[in-house]
């Protein structure tokens, strides 16, 4: 069984697949009389190819358990896909960097509830994986329109992700 170690979900570490969606460290500014703050431009959409436009979605995750296997990821060549959970509930992303699939590049961070993610266009990454006890709810931001914007591939060995790796993650 081929273990795919998890990493605590910063914006150094998955820079190179996209945005870390949160609030820590990002410009704010204070609107509606002082009584709001705008916490300013959290991610880089990127839906306008080929004629795209933003869509806005709520995704509901079933919890998935450990060990998990991953057999697959998928991309969407013609824009980003971003990821703001609605709880707190942890979830995992598994992602590869854009261009060809090449199966050692992929990683594995866990995001806290507060934490989203923004797929830049063409990363490679798995579909939603909630954890915990109940579903999670999402808001999704993506590129709607004409044009084929899913690609899937099958990995040529399953990885795995386990509980001893998100453990040694969040501690």
């Amino acid at each position: 069984m081929k273990v795919l170690p998890i990493e605590p979900l910063t914006r150094q570490g998955f820079a190179r697949f996209g945005d870390v969606i949160e609030l820590e460290g990002a410009h704010q500014i204070p609107i509606n009389l002082g009584t709001t703050m705008r916490y300013h431009d959290l991610a880089r959409i990127d839906v306008a190819d080929a004629g795209g436009r933003p869509l806005l979605n709520v995704f509901r995750g079933e919890p998935r358990t450990l060990p998990f296997e991953v057999t697959m990821l998928e991309r969407h060549p013609l824009g980003s896909q971003a990821f703001v959970p609605l709880d707190a509930n942890p979830y995992l992303v598994v992602v590869a960097p854009a261009g060809a699939l090449v199966p050692s590049d992929v990683r594995a961070f866990v995001a806290r509830g507060w934490q989203g993610v923004n797929y830049a266009k063409g990363v490679w990454h798995h579909p939603l994986i909630a954890l915990g006890e109940h579903t999670s709810d999402f808001i999704v931001v993506d590129r709607g329109g004409e044009g084929h914007n899913c690609d899937e591939q099958m990995l040529p060995e399953s990885l795995w992700l386990t509980h001893e790796c998100l453990r040694q993650a969040i501690s």
